[in-house]
């Protein structure tokens, strides 16, 4: 065998194995929160029924958009999070407002009729907003004051927990 071909070889390998190798093991929910402190960018999307939303339109009031997919298992975890403070925190001015993303809206249609929803599912072509929030992956949920700051992101199923602290401060 001829070694300087194989160690030529490895001499490129080895940086590469090592590059991917390095994004193994690092929890999602340390993904870039950077956009916390900052304003929300602004978007005007269609409801799956086909009506407009703007997210100008809720400045005043605290929204909590989340991004979502059918596909997406933890997403459907969260569910029920989302339903119970929608239920609660809606009634006292909180905006809840959920963006599909990389989805088709039959499949969400289907869900959300199964598994019920109190805010407005919104379609995202061609994942303009997604790009705008640099959403990575889902579920992402943003909690948006009423001046339209972006006071908390995460990244994974959000937690009642969570939910609920980050509500109550913002109100």
């Amino acid at each position: 065998m001829n070694w300087k071909v194989l160690a030529a070889g490895l001499v490129i390998t080895a940086p590469l194995v090592a590059i991917l190798a390095a994004g193994f093991g690092r929890d999602p929910k340390l993904r870039s929160n950077a956009l916390e402190g900052t304003q929300a960018p602004m978007f005007d999307l269609q409801t799956l029924d086909g009506k407009a939303f703007s997210l100008e339109g809720a400045r005043g009031q605290p929204t909590v958009v989340n991004f979502w997919s059918t596909w997406c298992q933890p997403c459907k975890i969260e569910h029920p999070v989302l339903m119970q403070a929608a239920r609660a925190y809606g009634p006292l001015g909180v905006n809840f407002v959920a963006v599909l993303y990389q989805d088709e809206t039959s499949k969400a249609r289907a869900y959300l009729k199964q598994s019920g929803s109190h805010w407005p599912t919104l379609e995202d072509p061609g994942g303009r907003t997604a790009i705008a929030y640099g959403v990575a992956g889902v579920p992402e949920t943003f909690f948006i004051d009423a001046d339209g700051t972006i006071v908390r992101k995460v990244s994974g199923p959000v937690s009642q927990e969570v939910m609920v602290s980050t509500l109550e401060q913002m109100l």
